[in-house]
């Protein structure tokens, strides 16, 4: 995995949702769709460029098919 530890939220929500995205194995333009938002966002929000909104990220976390215990029930999250 990652070195988190000293990582901003940001960054932590962003790793997160590549992890899944990529463990399902789509793009992240199928994910941006399935979210109904739009990709460059995405990208920002993946690379921890972004402050992401609570319904966005809900958007997100249903789009790759998790619960939000699940989502935040990671190692990033649990130090």
């Amino acid at each position: 995995m990652y070195e988190i530890a000293a990582m901003s939220i940001k960054v932590n929500v962003g790793l997160r949702i590549r992890e899944l995205r990529n463990q399902i194995g789509i793009s992240q333009e199928a994910l941006a769709n399935k979210a109904e938002i739009d990709r460059t966002y995405v990208t920002d929000v993946e690379n921890g460029r972004r402050n992401i909104s609570i319904e966005n990220l809900e958007k997100l976390v249903e789009a790759l098919g998790v619960h939000f215990k699940d989502f935040f029930d990671a190692p990033n999250f649990n130090k």
